[in-house]
């Protein structure tokens, strides 16, 4: 990978970062009730699911995501059940309590990584997508570790830095608002995006 494909590798997957989702919009719901520092676990998870697909995509294993269709519909479903109830929960989180999850200290933060880490896995589609998107920048088949681990290491920074970057303009709203009305509202807004997400997630073909 040279320079200048490395520096277009890292913003097109920047790009892909921000492209509207159920990771994004997960990312937005716990950004605007939680603030910044509650998604950094979830996008960690999320971060890590795709290098996952990426490296599958480099050693050539986009088989492995036909051969696992069913249970990838699975790990969708579940997916989009869990997130549309993490919606309902939060349209109906009281304003004191206006988080997603009851969470505390680590175990919070584990369960908010695997959350993440179930969005981006529950969509195989994703190293599809790396598949064909790989060989514009590196010849797939003269790979060498080192590729392998550059690509991922730029791909970690430019996913994590879209998605904090989302985080950081939606924890704005959260900040602003802080009437006992205004806050309902946010509730209900988070909720319904997060519920959003499990149907988008459940309905895409």
């Amino acid at each position: 990978m040279t320079l200048e494909s490395g520096i277009t590798f890292f913003l097109a997957i920047f790009i892909f970062s921000i492209t509207p989702g159920p990771g994004v919009f997960a990312i937005l719901a716990r950004s605007m009730t939680k603030g910044v520092r509650a998604c950094v676990s979830l996008s960690l998870g999320m971060v890590l699911s795709d290098i996952i697909y990426l490296v599958m995509a480099c050693y050539g294993l986009a088989a492995i995501a036909s051969t696992w269709e069913t249970a990838f519909l699975v790990i969708r479903y579940a997916g989009a059940a869990y997130l549309m109830y993490l919606g309902w929960k939060m349209w109906f989180s009281p304003v004191a309590d206006s988080s997603l999850e009851s969470e505390g200290g680590s175990k919070g933060e584990i369960a908010s990584f695997i959350q993440g880490f179930m969005i981006s896995a529950s969509n195989p589609k994703v190293i599809l997508f790396y598949v064909a998107f790989l060989p514009t920048f590196m010849d797939l088949t003269v790979l060498s570790g080192a590729d392998i681990i550059l690509a991922s290491f730029l791909a970690f920074i430019a996913l994590f830095l879209g998605l904090t970057i989302i985080s950081i303009g939606a924890s704005q709203a959260r900040r602003l608002m802080k009437s006992e009305r205004s806050m309902k509202s946010l509730n209900k807004t988070a909720g319904g995006i997060m519920a959003s997400a499990g149907a988008f997630l459940a309905l895409k073909s």
